[in-house]
C-alpha cells in the first residue's frame, strides 16, 4: 500500500511537471500556483536528475521490501510502519513550490493515499467536550482542508478532529499568487492566501454526500452513568468543525456568517466565526467589544432558530487573532461570558515578527505568519484568556504546536482541545502518533489521570 502511494505521488508530480511545461497547468490543478517559481525554489525537481532517479527508486524499493516484511506482522506494527514510511515521502514535497505540494497532499488524502490508524488511542486522552467523545484532543485547524474534500482521510490519520474551512458564502479565488512562503529552518510558514474558497453551496454537495456515509456512532462502552457516549455528531464519526469566513468585497459581514450557518450546520460538530484572519481587509475588526457582540448575537440568534433535535444546536466558536491588546483580550473575555459563546480558538496567525524569524528576508513577506515562532505569543494569550473568563469557557490551543510536549504545555495554559497545522504541513502523517505518544507520557508524568486534570493547571493559585 505505501508503495503504491509513493508511485502514485511520484506520477503526480510527474505529471505535473509535464502539464505546466506546456502551459496547461490551470487545467490540472485549479488552485495550483501557474506563477513562477521564488528565487529560493529550484525550477528543476530533482526527480529528473540521476540522483533523483536513483534517490526515487531507492525509496519505492525501501517502500516496497518493508512494505513486504511489515505485512507479515501484526496490525499494529504494521500501521506503525506505513506511518513511519510516510516521512521517505515528505522530502520529495520540500522541492515543490508550497501550495502545489498542499494541493498534491490535500488530493493524496481526499484518494486515500494515505495511512489509516487502526491503533487505539490511548485511554488517558479520552475526554468529552460539548457532548462529544473526542478519542484525543489533538485536531487539525482550518486552513489546511479549506473545501471539504479529505475529511475522511484527514479524520483517519487519527486526529481527535479535524475543522474544514474557513468557507466563504461567494467562491473566490483569494490573494494573488505566490502567497504561502516557507520558513523551513524556523519551522514557519506565511501565508496571505485570502481566504480563497469554493463557497458553501460546493462545500455543502461534499459534506452533504459524505453525510449519506458517516453514520452517527455511539460507543460499544457506557460511561459511569451507563449513557452512551456519542463518537460523532452530525457529520457521523469522527469530530468535524466547519470554519466560516466572510467573502472579501462583502459589506455585510453578519450576513454572510448567518448564511455559512444556515447551509453548513447541519453537518458540523461545531462552528467557528473567523474573525480573525490578518489577510482579509477589515477582519479583524470584528473583534471589537461592540462589533463582537452584534455578530455573535445574530448568528447565534441563525443557529437557533433551525430546527434541531435532541442533540441541539452544534456549538458556536469565536478565532481570535495574537495580536490583540489586554483590554481586547477583556472585552473579548466579557462579551463570550455574557453570551455564553461556547469556546474560543486561541489563535490564528500573528502580523508580528518575532526575532526567531526576523532575520530571514522571507520574513518580510505580508501575511500571518505560523509555527513554532508563533508558539510563546500564542500561549500567553491562551493562558490570559482561560484567567479572564474563570475556565468556563471552553478554549482550543492553536499556534506553533509541533510536539506532544507543546500540546501539554497549551492544555496546562488553559486548552482543552489543541490543533496543529504548519508542524502537520513539515511532520506529515508521522507526526500525528507520535505527538498522541508524547502527550500520554506528559500526562503520566505530571501525575494526572486525565486531560481534564491538567487544564489550566498553569493558571492556578499555588
Amino acid at each position: 500500500m505505501a508503495a503504491r502511494v509513493a508511485m502514485k505521488l511520484m506520477k503526480e508530480c510527474f505529471v505535473f511537471r509535464k502539464l505546466k511545461s506546456n502551459n496547461i497547468t490551470r487545467h490540472y490543478f485549479a488552485t495550483a500556483s501557474s506563477s513562477t517559481n521564488p528565487p529560493n525554489i529550484p525550477k528543476k525537481v530533482p526527480h529528473f536528475s540521476k540522483k533523483g532517479r536513483l534517490l526515487t527508486g531507492a525509496t519505492i524499493s525501501l517502500l516496497i521490501g518493508g512494505g513486504a516484511y511489515a505485512s507479515t506482522v501484526d496490525e499494529a506494527t504494521f500501521c506503525g510502519w506505513l506511518f513511519n514510511a510516510t516521512k521517505l515521502v515528505n522530502p520529495f514535497f520540500a522541492f515543490m513550490d508550497p501550495e502545489v505540494a498542499h494541493r498534491l497532499a490535500v488530493s493524496a488524502a481526499a484518494r486515500g493515499w494515505v495511512p489509516i490508524e487502526k491503533r487505539p488511542d490511548p485511554p488517558i486522552l479520552e475526554l468529552e467536550v460539548w457532548g462529544r467523545r473526542f478519542s484525543n484532543p489533538i485536531g487539525l485547524s482550518a486552513g489546511f482542508d479549506k473545501n471539504a474534500e479529505a475529511v475522511e482521510g484527514l479524520l483517519g490519520l487519527g486526529f481527535g478532529f479535524v475543522e474544514v474551512g474557513s468557507v466563504t458564502p461567494v467562491p473566490q479565488e483569494g490573494n494573488p499568487k505566490p502567497r504561502i512562503f516557507r520558513l523551513p529552518k524556523e519551522g514557519a510558514i506565511i501565508n496571505r492566501c485570502g481566504f480563497n474558497s469554493e463557497g458553501i453551496v460546493a462545500v455543502a454537495k461534499r459534506l452533504g454526500t459524505q453525510h449519506g456515509k458517516r453514520k452517527l456512532e455511539t460507543s460499544s462502552t457506557t460511561s459511569s452513568t451507563g449513557d452512551e457516549v456519542v463518537h460523532g455528531g452530525k457529520a457521523g464519526p469522527g469530530i468535524l468543525g466547519v470554519n466560516l469566513g466572510k467573502n472579501k468585497t462583502s459589506e455585510d459581514a453578519a450576513a454572510d456568517y448567518v448564511q455559512g450557518v444556515h447551509t453548513l450546520s447541519q453537518y458540523a460538530d461545531y462552528l467557528v466565526i473567523n474573525i480573525s484572519s490578518p489577510n482579509t481587509p477589515g477582519l479583524r475588526q470584528l473583534q471589537g467589544r461592540k462589533q463582537l457582540k452584534d455578530l455573535v448575537k445574530k448568528v447565534q440568534a441563525a443557529r437557533d432558530e433551525m430546527q434541531w433535535g435532541e442533540e441541539g444546536p452544534p456549538p458556536l466558536l469565536v478565532k481570535i487573532a495574537p495580536d490583540l491588546s489586554k483590554q481586547d483580550l477583556e472585552d473579548i473575555a466579557a462579551v463570550a461570558l455574557a453570551l455564553r459563546v461556547d469556546g474560543l480558538i486561541i489563535s490564528n496567525t500573528t502580523v508580528q515578527r518575532p526575532d526567531t524569524v526576523s532575520k530571514n528576508p522571507v520574513s518580510e513577506e505580508t501575511g500571518g505568519l505560523s509555527g513554532r515562532p508563533l508558539f510563546d505569543l500564542s500561549t500567553n494569550i491562551l493562558k490570559d484568556m482561560y484567567i479572564l473568563t474563570k475556565g468556563k469557557i471552553t478554549l482550543i490551543g492553536c499556534g506553533g504546536i509541533s510536539s506532544g510536549e507543546d500540546a501539554y504545555k497549551k492544555i496546562r495554559a488553559g486548552a482543552t482541545l489543541v490543533q496543529l497545522y504548519t508542524a502537520f504541513a513539515y511532520g506529515g502523517p508521522a507526526l500525528i502518533p507520535t505527538m498522541k505518544a508524547e502527550l500520554a507520557q506528559c500526562l503520566e508524568r505530571g501525575g494526572y489521570k486525565s486531560v481534564y486534570e491538567a487544564i489550566g493547571a498553569d493558571c492556578r493559585q499555588p
